[in-house]
C-alpha cells in the first residue's frame, strides 16, 4: 500500500530546516533519514518514529500509538503513530522532536543494533 503523501510532506517541511536529511522509499513507505540514520517514516496511514527505547513503554500508552511489530516481533524504539493522532501542531510535533531527539543521540560513526 502506498504511503500518505500528505504525511510526507508534513514530514518534509518539518526536517527542512535541518541540513542532512534524505527520502528513501522502503517497503511501500516514505523513510526519512536525519544523519545518515532512519528517523521516521510516512505510510499509508501512520507515521513511524525511532525513539529512544526507554520512553518505548510510556510513549505506547499515549493515543494512537502501538509498537512496531515484524514478523511477531515487537521492536523497542519504534512506534508507529496513526495519522488521526496527529492532526493537531502539538501532537504531530511532540513525535517528530521524540525522533529527532533520539537521532542526536546516535553514535553517528556506528551501526545501531536493536
Amino acid at each position: 500500500m502506498a504511503y500518505s503523501e500528505k504525511l510526507a510532506e508534513k514530514i518534509r517541511q518539518a526536517l527542512s530546516h535541518l541540513p542532512d536529511v534524505e527520502e528513501k522509499g522502503m517497503f511501500g513507505k516514505k523513510a526519512f533519514m536525519v544523519n545518515g540514520k532512519m528517523c521516521l517514516t510516512a505510510g499509508p496511514d501512520r507515521m513511524m518514529c525511532r525513539i529512544d527505547p526507554a520512553l518505548h513503554a510510556d510513549a505506547i500508552k499515549r493515543k494512537g500509538c502501538r509498537a512496531v511489530l515484524m514478523k511477531g516481533r515487537e521492536y523497542k524504539g519504534y512506534v508507529h503513530v496513526s495519522e488521526d493522532s496527529l492532526q493537531t501542531k502539538t501532537d504531530f510535533n511532540y513525535w517528530v522532536t521524540l525522533a529527532l531527539d533520539f537521532n542526536k543521540s546516535l553514535d553517528q560513526t556506528k551501526p545501531q543494533r536493536r
